[in-house]
This record gives structure tokens, sequence and C-alpha cells, in this order.
């Protein structure tokens, strides 16, 4: 599919020990897909080798975006060609200031220099979409915010560069319940037939304000089940022991 992010029979190693063992997955433009598993199952590890992390050694496969291999490309030409990755713990940059560092950021995206008023302009509706403060853009990248204030400010991010493609690693991570929707108001400000997003979460929580078409279930580096919405549902209910041992067996 050439509008599509497509992973195909990737294996990712860190410090040569083998966390992905041959992952294949097809997210088309226009759709949302959530990637589930229990802990240690690789999820953050997939996030990280699609943008590029130096620290994930790809030992076999291939990622594909609208049919052209990003695995050559440095993490800036991943982001500059559509892709962004939302962390799921955002770094502090002390002395880049947050308005400077997203207007090279949409500058570069883009592909050319922004009108100073337009980028403003753009940034305040954006701003005001997800609940933030005025103040927060003046001061450095993230220096001294919250948890929640870190997540929203990804969102925020996202909502300006417009990406293609979204690989989202646990937004949802310790964030309480009005800020869970506001950020999820961010990416669905977003949704539509120009942007796929991978939402990778361990619980079903962020999935009711922001409803996947695919859920997939990570056990031990591959794609072990995958469903609509409802198996989210069930796994929210069940846990992960009965997908864990059904995998066991089956092996």
């Amino acid at each position: 599919m050439a509008e599509s992010l497509e992973i195909k029979k990737l294996h990712v190693n860190v410090e040569d020990k083998p966390i992905l063992k041959g992952l294949t997955l097809t997210m088309p433009k226009g759709e949302v897909h959530a990637i589930m598993g229990p802990n240690g199952s690789g999820k953050s590890t997939l996030a990280y080798a699609i943008m590029g992390h130096p620290k994930y050694t790809i030992t076999g496969g291939e990622i594909l975006m609208k049919g052209e291999n990003i695995l050559e490309m440095d993490p800036e030409e991943r982001s500059n060609k559509g892709l962004f990755l939302a962390f799921q713990y955002p770094c502090e940059v002390p002395g880049v200031r947050q308005a400077n560092f997203l207007r090279l950021a949409v500058n570069a995206r883009r592909g050319k220099e922004v009108d100073v008023m337009e980028f403003y302009d753009e940034l305040e509706k954006k701003m005001k979409l997800l609940e933030i403060d005025e103040k927060f853009i003046k001061r450095y990248l993230n220096e001294g915010f919250s948890g929640g204030e870190k997540k929203r400010n990804e969102i925020l991010q996202m909502l300006m560069l417009q990406p293609e493609f979204a690989v989202m690693d646990e937004t949802d991570s310790g964030l309480d319940i009005d800020a869970l929707k506001v950020v999820s108001r961010g990416v669905n400000e977003l949704r539509g037939s120009n942007f796929g997003a991978l939402i990778i979460t361990h619980y079903e929580r962020i999935l009711r304000y922001i409803t996947p078409d695919h859920v997939h279930i990570l056990v031990d580096g591959k794609i072990v089940k995958s469903g609509d919405a409802d198996l989210a549902t069930h796994l929210e209910e069940h846990g992960y022991d009965w997908i864990v041992k059904e995998t066991a067996t089956a092996s």
C-alpha cells in the first residue's frame, strides 16, 4: 500500500538481545491502530526502531513509508518526511525556548520559511485547543513541566507539524482523566484521511477517547492477535495472561 506505514518481518536487537522477532504490520493513512501487550513484549522498541534510535539495531526486515524504505534515513529525515514520535518520557531541553524550537521544526517539516504572524496565529489556536497557557510557550522546552504538561506539549508539536504518520509511545502514561481527555482531543483533531496513528499503550482508557480501527496484541516481539476496539475491552477485563498462555501453547 503506497499510502501506508508498512513494517515487514522486522527484527530488532537491543545490546545483542533480540526484542522484535519478525513483526509485521501495515497501517494505512486514515486509520488508527493500537498496540497493546505486557511489559517487555517490545512495544517501546517498536516505536524507537521506527523513528531510528541508534540504540536499536535492525537485524532484518523493512520499514516502508509510502513505499520508501526509511531504514537508511536518520531521525531528522524521517521527521521531515512526515513521521512523528510522541515520547513516553519527553525530555527537557534547557536553553531552547519552545516557540523557537517549534518554528524551526515547522519550517523544516514544510520545507519553507513560514510567515511569523501566520505561525503564531496557528500556534495560538492549537494551544487553546489543548488548554495550554500562553506563558508556557516562552519557557525552555519542557523544563520544569509536569508530566501532563509535557504530554500536552508533545501533542502541540504534533498538531503544528501535521505529520502523515504518528507513533505515540504510552502517551497516556501518568495522565489524569482531564489531561487524558485534552490529549485525546488533540489527536482526534488530526484524525482524517491524511493521517495515520499507532498508539502504544498498556491500557484501554486512552482508547475510550481515541477509538482505534484496529487493535494488535504484541507478545515476545511478535503480533499474536489482532481485532477491533472490542479486543482492547477484552484485555482490560481479562488481562494479558490468557494470550501469553495461548501463545506459549501455540509455539
